[in-house]
């Protein structure tokens, strides 16, 4: 979900595998993962996987999350299936991101939205989410889902480039190609990507902050259409996401990007992906950028884990899953199957992770880019998201690079 977010100030694939990986371990984050997705895949060639279920303590989900299938969640299952050895889970939602690659209701331009209505999709262009608002009389739909996240463009592509890789359909790549193209015409700005565009149809919002996750997103997406293409545009592309990072690196951790007037984003607004995200989007970034993991233990560490933020008020699973991968990337692996291990106590009798340990996560964020007080949290309710990271962590898999480690 984080990258479906748009903030006030800013943003907020098959590789050759290593030697004795073909046959991905056995695991329980992997058998949760399909025990939770398989089901729901199966129902038609092309699927949308509802990001949450009801907590615990919840009789159903917010209205606004009930029909709710995040592009960034259902990216991030496809790639994680991938990982676990089940390529059969994964295509139907790659069928559902190439649909909506391929036709949108209002636009023309290949772009996707940060997210879908849950479950088969049958028709040509997909469903949006939305709610029947009672009390209002009128059918609903929240801004932020109908926008698109340029990070969330960037995690679209990189699941279909992972399903390219895994099974030689040139559709994923086209379709890949067709969205990156749409973040290269439609958000460059001269040293990075723009995050987006916000609100409802037909007229949206344009996003002039950039995102250090964002142009993470995009940097390790253009490399590997440049890798399999040649074409020099991705490249370029590339380069041009990298000088935001650049930019925002602070010599020991990495801002969240910069505000929507170009300056670079506030000193005290911490986010830990963005410690962790570049430099595991650029295996070869400079060995300083490695850095920022210790910055984070040290500014965002909570027991058994990570937070999202500086403010340290609980565990973020996805978070913590996210940086049991980054520690296995450096090495690691001791550290890394410590945090694995702590987050066995968030899977659910579903096979899904909690989003959260406590009740409610704050992350200092809003959700309306138009300003307001923080208003996005995350709740110990089950996730897609959280469990995908946990199943490439356990696995080994860089979904930025489509490897397994060695």
């Amino acid at each position: 979900m984080k990258s479906a977010i748009v903030m006030t100030l800013c943003a907020v694939v098959l590789g050759a595998p290593g030697a004795g990986h073909t046959t991905p371990t056995a695991n329980a984050f992997c058998a949760g993962l399909k025990r939770a997705v398989a089901p729901r895949a199966s129902a038609a060639d092309a699927v949308f996987i509802r990001s949450y279920d009801p907590g615990t303590d919840e009789a159903a989900l917010p209205a606004g999350l009930a029909t709710t299938a995040f592009v960034y969640d259902n990216a991030l299952v496809a790639i994680a299936l991938i990982a676990c050895g089940n390529v059969s889970d994964a295509r139907p939602i790659g069928n559902a991101l190439s649909r909506a690659v391929g036709k949108d209701r209002s636009f023309d331009d290949g772009r996707v939205r940060n997210a879908y209505r849950a479950g088969a999709v049958n028709k040509v262009a997909p469903d949006l989410p939305g709610w029947w608002d009672g009390h209002a009389n009128i059918w609903a739909e929240d801004a932020a889902q109908d926008g698109t996240s340029t990070g969330n463009v960037a995690w679209a592509a990189l699941a279909l480039l992972t399903l390219h890789q895994a099974t030689g359909d040139p559709q994923y790549l086209a379709d890949a190609r067709r969205l990156i193209d749409w973040v290269i015409d439609t958000t460059a700005s001269q040293d990075g990507f723009y995050g987006g565009f916000h609100g409802y149809d037909p007229k949206q919002v344009k996003l002039t902050w950039m995102s250090t996750e964002h142009n993470a997103d995009v940097h390790a997406a253009a490399r590997w259409l440049f890798r399999l293409t040649g074409d020099p545009k991705y490249d370029g592309a590339a380069g041009q996401a990298k000088r935001l990072l650049d930019r925002a690196f602070r010599g020991d951790h990495f801002l969240l990007g910069t505000k929507p007037d170009g300056s670079l984003a506030d000193e005290g607004l911490l986010a830990l992906d963005a410690q962790l995200w570049p430099w595991m989007a650029i295996p070869e970034s400079l060995p300083a950028w490695k850095s920022t993991l210790g910055f984070a233990k040290a500014h965002l560490g909570v027991d058994g884990g990570f937070d999202f933020n500086g403010d340290r008020d609980g565990l973020w699973v996805e978070g913590t899953a996210q940086a049991a991968l980054a520690y296995r990337i450096v090495g690691d692996t001791r550290e890394s199957d410590r945090l694995l291990g702590n987050l066995k106590a968030d899977q659910t009798s579903s096979g899904l992770l909690n989003a959260a340990r406590p009740a409610r996560l704050t992350t200092g964020l809003s959700i309306d880019p138009t300003g307001g007080v923080p208003d996005f949290f995350y709740y110990r309710r089950p996730h897609l998201g959280a469990t995908a990271w946990a199943a490439l962590a356990e696995t080994g898999w860089n979904p930025f690079t489509g490897k397994r480690i060695r």
